[in-house]
């Protein structure tokens, strides 16, 4: 166990410690923070690859004084470095993708087109070398007892994750706050698109009972279509309905009962910034008007808890990078709050 006695909670956060500014060494951490640096098919703005470094230092301006969930930074929080080989090569085929999408933008063949077909084929199969790397990262974390929160890069970086998860638990569920479904096939042709995590989770990951996502307003007829095929499995919550309802004179809170009724017994949340009101996460990759608020999606977690409902880990996407460092701030606070959930709540 580390020796806390000499570190002072109340100090500034000191940058020659790990995120947080906490004295704990991998080994010693009870939660282990895998930053992951891709962003290869985003399709607007660009920028999420180099969000875990931005957050790194915002976080060393939270204070550590956590009420509701008490101490549980106490038990270790450690955020591994960014791998600089994912990011080169997260950099190499964005630009690839980049000339991609303006292609296909365009209404043109890419199978007339051989440049563009080996790039198609190098980026689907540069998405297939990130999905096991991160599975190999999440899975050597998971079988040392270690609690996993992932920290992307764009949406498409948990799959991995969540197959190492499977392995862990038969059957878990995912709480999805995001402005998006995320439930194309192939999207622009790749694979694995950060809008197709959720229907490449479903369709390979068989443990995964029931997605429930929570704020989206922004979907295609693909995804409709998917959602009606599949009503028996996934429970959308959707920013006009939510919205609608407590204009007529629901409260948040009978809203979100509604929710955690529809999750199943073991739950993993996947958190797309873009979920939020983009006043909070304005340069994140795809934002969208509207949107929930930090405290309602707080409220929607800790009402989770207390139903019985095990919190099994999570990801945070899609935190962009912008002049003032706002999204970072806001990432950095989010990664402390439910950092302590999900370690108190795992005690």
């Amino acid at each position: 166990m580390t020796d806390l006695s000499k570190f002072d909670p109340n100090s500034a956060g000191n940058p020659n410690n790990n995120i947080f500014g906490l004295p704990f060494t991998e080994e010693e951490a009870r939660l282990i923070v895998l930053a992951v640096p891709w962003e290869v098919t985003v399709s607007y703005n660009a920028g999420t690859a180099r969000s875990a470094e931005h957050i790194f230092k915002a976080s060393l301006q939270v204070d550590l004084m956590e009420a509701e969930w008490k101490d549980g930074w106490k038990r270790g929080f450690y955020m591994r470095t960014p791998d600089k080989r994912v990011l080169l090569k997260s950099d190499y085929l964005r630009k690839e993708a980049e000339l991609l999408i303006a292609y296909i933008a365009k209404g043109e063949d890419i199978g007339k087109n051989s440049f563009m077909c080996k790039s198609l084929k190098d980026i689907n199969e540069g998405s297939l070398y990130l999905n096991n790397w991160v599975y190999q990262q999440t899975s050597e974390l998971l079988k040392r007892g270690k609690l996993v929160a992932l920290l992307g890069g764009d949406h498409s970086t948990p799959l991995g994750f969540l197959k190492a998860i499977a392995e862990h638990y038969p059957e878990f569920g995912i709480l999805q706050i995001d402005a998006h479904f995320d439930l194309r096939k192939a999207y622009e042709g790749f694979t694995y698109s950060h809008a197709s995590i959720m229907y490449n989770a479903l369709n390979e990951i068989p443990a995964i009972s029931r997605l429930v996502p929570v704020g989206v307003r922004d979907y295609c007829q693909e995804e409709s279509d998917y959602l009606k095929a599949n009503d028996k499995r996934v429970y959308p919550f959707l920013w006009s309905d939510l919205n609608e309802r407590q204009f007529e004179g629901a409260c948040w809170k009978d809203l979100v009962d509604e929710i955690v009724d529809k999750l199943p017994q073991h739950v993993y949340l996947s958190f797309d910034i873009d979920g939020l009101d983009p006043k909070l996460c304005p340069n994140t990759g795809t934002p969208v008007y509207g949107g929930l608020e930090v405290e309602q999606v707080y409220y929607l977690l800790k009402k989770m808890l207390l139903s019985g409902r095990k919190f099994i880990g999570f990801d945070i996407s899609e935190v962009g990078v912008g002049e003032s460092d706002w999204d970072a701030n806001v990432g950095a606070r989010i990664l402390w709050k439910l950092c302590n959930m999900l370690v108190t709540s795992n005690s």
